[in-house]
């Protein structure tokens, strides 16, 4: 665990609505308060009191909404009721979150209560993949993605369903406290590092984790050798498949192709890389296999926005 010690504490809401998920409301508690993170989480409800969830136990919000405009970020849980959206008191908070210039996030269904304060309008958004088409019927101006296990907008990020509220808070770390700080609180939780960047427009879905999918052990065996020229034919061999079979099966289950994966895991090597190391970046360019320096910062500049030095400086592990 980094033991950093950082200035500003940010402080976040989660607000559990009526029927919440109480998985999906302990997610960013168990995330973003471990020891040595600068955050203050607060559990807000309608009202302070008691919140019944889901399973038919009640959970105790200690703040109402009054204080869900006080807080730096905001994240609306899934919560049974969605397709009624969300309480009129409830939209208004919301919407004065944002005013005020709050981070908004929201797992699962919980996006339902983000469009509903129309949040939502006129951006990419995803939920749970079986309720994307509610969403995109009840909110015609959302651009709904059924396919991304979250999408980041910036001051509004949601997420699919329940496990993708895992990768959605290490992504929030990510944004704020660079790779290596989210590293270790993934690996302090047993879970996957979710490695795709920290702004609006970096990719907004990361590289399937080895442990996620069949093709686990080529994965695992692909990123121990980012520094080697890698093809599809290479990943196909390792694999035991036809080229043709194992792209088409890959896409099939990552939902990306071979290329996309590589491009990207390179790229969050780099990342890493220059958040723990001050190795140059010439050097960086051959250990993650992106060649010249030039076409090393051109990729990382697509993926990122920002240049590598820029990067460093906002991220580098001092």
């Amino acid at each position: 665990m980094a033991s950093e010690q950082f200035v500003r504490r940010h402080r976040i809401a989660v607000l559990a609505l009526d029927r919440v998920l109480p998985m999906e409301v302990g997610i960013p508690f168990h995330i973003f308060d471990q020891p040595g993170l600068p955050y203050d989480l607060m559990l807000c409800g309608r009202t302070a009191g008691p919140v019944e969830t889901y399973n038919g136990w009640p959970l105790i919000a200690t703040h109402g909404l009054d204080a869900v405009s006080t807080v730096d970020t905001v994240i609306v849980p899934a919560f049974r009721d969605y397709l009624d959206g969300a309480p009129d008191d409830v939209v208004a908070a919301l919407a004065q979150a944002r005013r005020h210039g709050a981070r908004i996030a929201s797992i699962c269904t919980g996006a339902f209560a983000l469009a509903s304060a129309g949040l939502l309008d006129g951006r990419r958004a995803t939920t749970h993949w079986r309720h994307t088409d509610d969403l995109a019927r009840l909110h015609p101006k959302v651009e709904v993605d059924p396919d991304a296990l979250y999408v980041d907008a910036g001051d509004v990020i949601t997420s699919a369903g329940v496990a993708s509220g895992i990768d959605l808070c290490l992504h929030l770390l990510r944004r704020d406290h660079g790779a290596a700080v989210a590293n270790a609180v993934a690996r302090e939780i047993v879970a996957a590092p979710h490695r795709d960047g920290g702004q609006a427009q970096f990719i907004a879905r990361p590289p399937v984790p080895p442990n996620r999918t069949g093709f686990g052990a080529t994965l695992e065996w692909a990123l121990t050798r980012l520094d080697q020229p890698l093809t599809v034919a290479d990943l196909a061999a390792h694999a035991r498949l036809a080229t043709r079979t194992f792209a088409r099966a890959f896409a099939a289950e990552t939902g990306t192709t071979p290329i996309k994966w590589l491009n990207v895991a390179r790229v969050d090597r780099a990342r890493e890389l220059l958040e723990t190391t001050d190795a140059g970046v010439d050097h960086i360019a051959q250990l993650c296999g992106l060649g010249t320096p030039a076409n090393f910062r051109q990729h990382f500049r697509r993926a990122t926005g920002i240049t590598p030095s820029e990067y460093r400086r906002m991220f580098a592990v001092t």
